[in-house]
């Protein structure tokens, strides 16, 4: 897939299977800032793609909107699901958001709890809240900690048990903020590898070129609110005059 340099028209892929698509979303703060021009985006199912951008390009405020935290005009389906009030907590078991400060979603005494509390609140039966549980913190190589007190965990523990908290939900696509802020290099890289392996389709907002090299195969490019690029994350990163006219730099 060429890089598409696009404005308002909808540049997606074509796929068998649609877990997210977004058409034409707009919106605006309270202020009036504009923080959304017409975006379009779809992710096909096994889909793992780069978000990047420029502060204030619209990146949290559309992964915001995926989960129906943010409300804008234009249509956002998961999963062939349109998003809306009635359906909204269908939406949020499929869209599992992991915020960039692990401590915004890591709230109880223990690690099992932490983990246990979007199942519970579902209303499963015990015996398949524990096999979540246990499936979960399996797929983030963290079954040792399970009686951890979550707060004594270092940033990197505490941000895979973040994932952890909505991989127990079973979602249907990932949405990351900024994964690697503040890792050491260490625990960076056990985070690229459990994203490669993690079977899920997933979007990732960064800033960490190096890891949108490493880790997915087409990226997204976001400025003033729109979509400017999409396509192989091989050619955008080759694109120098993209990057630059995007606050970009080439890893």
């Amino acid at each position: 897939m060429p890089v598409t340099h696009v404005t308002n028209q909808f540049a997606a892929p074509e796929c068998g299977g649609d877990v997210l698509v977004v058409n034409d979303l707009r919106f605006s703060y309270p202020d009036g800032h504009s923080a959304l021009n017409g975006v379009s985006l779809k992710l096909c199912e096994g889909d793992k793609v780069a978000l990047v951008g420029p502060n204030g390009a619209g990146k949290s405020t559309l992964m915001l909107h995926l989960n129906g935290i943010l409300n804008g005009q234009g249509d956002v389906e998961i999963a062939g699901m349109r998003l809306s009030r009635e359906n909204l907590p269908v939406i949020r078991a499929l869209v599992g958001l992991v915020f960039q400060n692990p401590d915004d979603q890591l709230f109880s005494p223990t690690v099992f709890e932490d983990v246990a509390f979007g199942p519970l609140h579902m209303g499963l039966p015990e015996a398949e809240v524990r096999s979540r549980v246990d499936a979960a913190l399996e797929a983030v190589r963290m079954s040792a900690y399970r009686d951890r007190l979550s707060h004594h965990l270092s940033v990197g523990e505490k941000k895979r048990i973040a994932i952890a908290t909505v991989l127990s939900m079973q979602p249907s696509l990932l949405v990351l903020d900024e994964p690697s802020a503040g890792l050491d290099p260490r625990a960076r890289r056990t985070l690229i590898n459990l994203l490669r392996d993690l079977p899920i389709t997933m979007l990732v907002s960064t800033h960490d070129m190096k890891l949108v090299q490493e880790l997915f195969p087409r990226t997204v490019v976001m400025d003033e609110g729109r979509v400017v690029a999409d396509g192989l994350t091989s050619e955008i990163l080759e694109d120098e005059p993209l990057l630059n006219a995007h606050g970009l730099e080439k890893p």
